[in-house]
Order: structure tokens, then C-alpha cells, then sequence
């Protein structure tokens, strides 16, 4: 049977727990047999991305694999209108495993319909981030446990794909979740309710002061500029969810700030100095995480 990566709801916390654990051991030891030599990983990005192709792309070739890139959808065939089950079944024959990034809600699902080789999702729209939410999961246990955490989120959560995916994944762990948005901009109403089922709370804040100091984790999110519209609409809403050094004065010791990246303005160049910054920590465990994701799914 073909296993896929799609969705952090697809994931059980025992499946989830057996990647972090698989990523730990590579993360002390770059495995030396190249277990994955001779396998071919398709990168199918039909969005611009810095970190998910390249750190997916550097996992397969320390595991001893190659990789094939469609490039962008201008120098393939999409170009010409070929749909994108047809994309999938052609470069099928071409490759072991598929990484695909597409700007569509659904369009990982909808390509395991037609993938006769395991499909990792590596964003769909503002539908869901697996790998990425494994990564932050991975983060945080480096300094903490995950059960029963208090997470801050902050930013835009109704676009924002990484929040949802790891919204459901802290849900398996009985986190507690803090919000400040801006007006129109938290979870989904449909997000919010499979939260509520699977007894996740949800607490909204109005800033960031009233809850950072009670925080375990908080996660950054960019306000997406594209969703406003004028620049000056954006900096109004914008200026009023940056954070500073002094927000941390008298937070615990034990805080993590994590941001999923690419970052505009929404931290202050002071923030990363500070101790609690993890940011650029969480970038680069991206490649054990994805180490430990290829290896699972090409066995």
C-alpha cells in the first residue's frame, strides 16, 4: 500500500511521535549506508518556496537519492494547460516520491487519486503544511515535552496553512492555543470547528501582552500584504502585531519563539538575539524532519 504525508489530521500522535523519534536519531547521526540510493524524489512546486524545496531536496541527497525539479509552471507543461492529475501520473514514471506544493486547497489529496508513488504535501493553499508542522513539533521537544503546553499564535491564522496543520497536530498533544489576530484574519470557522471536536481550546487575546508571559511557545506568523488593499491599510494593521525585546522581560525561562519563515517585519532584528528565538534553529531541522519523512514513506 502507498503511504502518503497529506494532512496532520491524517496523523495519529503515535505516528507523529515515531517521525519525531526517527528524526532525533538522524539529528545525532547522519545515517552512513545511504539507505535511500537509487530512489528519484519529484519536486513539484507550483509556488515560489526557499526552505521546504531545498531542505527536502538536501534530505534526499544525504539519504543517497536524487531529485528531479519541474522548475516553475512557465517551463513545464502546465504551461500549455496539462492539468495537474495529468502531471501527476506522467512524472509517476519518472520518479519514487513526490513532494508537491500547489497553491489549491485539496490538490495534495486529490493528487494521491492519481499517484501510483507516495505523496508528501508541501503546502496546499491555506489548506495544510505536514512536514512543516513536524518540524515545529520537533522544535519545541527539544526544549520541552508537548503535552499540555500553552502556544500563542499570532499573526494571520485564517491564510495561514502552517497554524491550521499545527493547530490539529497540538490538539493530539491536549495543548491550550492563544490567539491574537486581526479583525478577519483567525482560524477558519471550519478550522475552528474540528478544533472544538477534537477538544482543542482556543482562547482570543486582544494583544500579545496579556498572554506572552504565561506562554510556552509562541508562533509567529507574517500578515500577508497581498490581502490588503493598499499598503497603507497593511501597516496599520500590521504595525499593531510586531514583537519587540522588551515583550520578553519577564516571560519563563523556558519560552520558544518559533516563525515558520519567510518573515517581513512582524520581528524586530532585537528578538533574535534573545534566547527564546528558535526561528532559525526551526529552519534547519527541517532536514532531519524531512530525512526522517523520505525515509518512511520509500521504506
Amino acid at each position: 500500500m502507498v503511504k502518503h504525508i497529506i494532512s496532520t489530521r491524517d496523523l495519529e500522535r503515535d505516528a507523529i511521535d515515531t517521525l519525531l523519534d526517527k528524526a532525533i536519531t538522524i539529528s545525532k547521526k547522519w545515517p552512513d549506508n545511504r539507505p535511500l540510493q537509487g530512489k528519484i524524489l519529484g519536486l513539484l512546486f507550483f509556488e515560489p518556496s526557499t526552505r521546504t524545496r531545498m531542505s527536502f531536496e538536501s534530505a534526499m541527497l544525504r539519504l543517497g537519492g536524487t531529485c528531479l525539479n519541474l522548475g516553475g509552471p512557465e517551463v513545464s507543461s502546465v504551461s500549455k494547460g496539462e492539468t495537474l492529475a495529468d502531471t501527476i501520473r506522467v512524472v509517476n514514471g519518472y520518479v519514487d516520491a513526490l513532494v508537491l506544493r500547489h497553491p489549491r486547497i485539496g490538490a495534495a489529496q486529490m493528487a494521491c487519486e492519481f499517484s501510483r508513488v507516495p505523496v508528501i504535501n508541501g503546502g496546499d493553499g491555506s489548506g495544510q503544511h505536514p512536514s512543516q508542522t513536524l518540524i515545529d513539533l520537533f522544535t519545541i521537544r527539544e526544549s520541552m515535552p508537548l503535552d499540555d503546553i500553552q502556544v500563542g499564535m499570532i499573526g494571520d491564522l485564517n491564510y495561514g496553512r502552517t497554524t491550521h496543520s499545527l493547530a490539529y497536530a497540538l490538539a493530539k498533544y491536549e495543548a491550550t492555543i492563544h490567539t491574537v489576530t486581526p479583525d478577519g484574519l483567525g482560524f477558519p470557522r471550519s478550522v475552528i470547528d474540528n478544533l472544538a471536536d477534537m477538544n482543542l481550546q482556543i482562547i482570543q487575546h486582544q494583544t500579545i501582552e496579556e498572554i506572552v508571559d504565561e506562554l510556552d511557545v509562541l508562533y509567529v506568523t507574517r500578515i500577508q500584504r497581498e490581502r490588503f488593499p493598499d499598503v497603507a491599510s497593511y501597516l496599520h494593521v500590521a504595525s499593531g502585531y510586531r514583537i519587540f525585546p522588551e515583550l520578553f522581560d519577564n516571560v519563563t525561562k523556558n519560552l520558544i519563539i518559533l516563525h515558520p519563515l519567510p518573515r517581513l517585519d512582524e520581528i524586530d532584528p532585537g528578538v533574535d538575539s534573545l534566547p527564546y528565538a528558535k526561528y532559525f534553529r526551526q529552519s534547519d531541522n527541517g532536514i532531519p524532519v524531512r530525512m526522517a519523512m523520505l525515509t518512511d514513506v520509500l521504506g
